[in-house]
């Protein structure tokens, strides 16, 4: 029996919703374990990074790196697993598309430090205290990461093989993905391993109408939506017209809309502004004025149409006096 393939997991700056959706394999990932060979998951299993480093160049056959690139580290490990691994799959939605900790985009670092460290309504210290990157105590030199002023996509920082998108992905994408790339049946490069088709075409819930207008827009919790009926129809935003799928429609199924963690189909640039084309096709007002006001009463629409892909959109962060790594 020939040597089994080396198989590695890492998170970068992330929740650990996508370490989650591993463990929910549930028995499949015996299979997955049989089948592979493990050597780096330090969120499961004893690893330490001299382990990554004693590997040769490429002797990892695929690695899985779930999360944004927020800090130094992320860099720094990241690279290193890009040296030791024959392919990269960006899974989860923060390290295909910058994810939800890409909406820090919309401050800087100075910013976030000073709300988190001074303004917050619980912090109390007369001084405040701030990160420090080194810190000596008792002749001991203390380092943390450099934090970065931009959250980045994964494929910002190191060349990537394949994309798993979602937040977190659906395990069953996963398991079709190692099935895939152990065996030997190699996508292009550059692929988003899960079907390229529009969310709208999977939804459970249905149009009555097949052209509709809107007038007005409501939050989830502000109305009691028709069961089974589409929602966007409804007047509540849903980014499903210009969603990959991939989740199963999980969130319409109980009524919720779609926020767009898997991403778009192919050859969409950018969901904020393929979105805003799909929404003016619907909006029914009679001047300038009326629309202006239809859309200011979408609460925060930068941050909800890119929920989850400001940092791989056309914008990538708000322009600010700071603007570096």
């Amino acid at each position: 029996m020939g040597e089994k393939p080396k198989v590695a997991f890492y998170w970068c700056s992330t929740c650990g919703g996508c370490e989650e959706s591993v463990v929910d394999l549930a028995e499949n990932i015996l299979d997955v374990v049989a089948a592979v060979d493990i050597v780096f998951w330090p969120v499961a299993l004893d690893f330490k990074l001299e382990d990554v480093e004693s590997l040769k160049d490429g002797e990892i056959t695929v690695c899985f790196i779930n999360g944004a690139i927020r800090t130094s580290e992320d860099v720094h490990i990241a690279k290193l697993l890009r040296q030791k691994s024959q392919l990269i799959v960006a899974y989860g939605s923060c390290s295909h598309l910058g994810g939800i900790p890409g909406l820090a985009n919309f401050w800087n670092r100075e910013a976030i430090f000073q709300q988190v460290y001074k303004d917050a309504p619980t912090i109390h210290d007369d001084v405040p205290i701030f990160p420090q990157e080194k810190f000596e105590i008792d002749g001991i030199t203390l380092t943390l990461p450099t934090f970065y002023n931009t959250v980045r996509k994964l494929g910002d920082v190191i060349d990537v093989d394949y994309y798993i998108p979602g937040c977190a992905p659906n395990p069953n994408l996963l398991l079709e993905a190692i099935n895939l790339l152990l065996s030997g049946k190699i996508p292009p490069k550059g692929s988003v391993l899960s079907p390229n088709r529009n969310m709208c075409e999977e939804c459970p819930l249905e149009r009555k109408e097949e052209k509709f207008k809107l007038t007005s827009f409501h939050r989830p919790f502000e109305i009691i939506p028709e069961p089974s009926r589409c929602l966007l129809e409804q007047g509540i935003i849903c980014l499903g017209p210009v969603t990959r799928v991939g989740c199963g429609a999980l969130c319409m199924q109980v009524n919720m809309p779609c926020r767009g963690c898997y991403g778009t189909t192919d050859g969409v640039q950018d969901v904020g502004a393929k979105f805003a084309s799909a929404l003016a096709s619907i909006i029914d007002v009679e001047n300038d004025e009326e629309f202006v006001k239809l859309i200011e009463s979408i609460p925060n629409y930068t941050g909800l149409v890119y929920m989850f892909s400001l940092p791989s959109s056309y914008l990538k962060r708000k322009k600010m006096e700071v603007n570096k790594p």
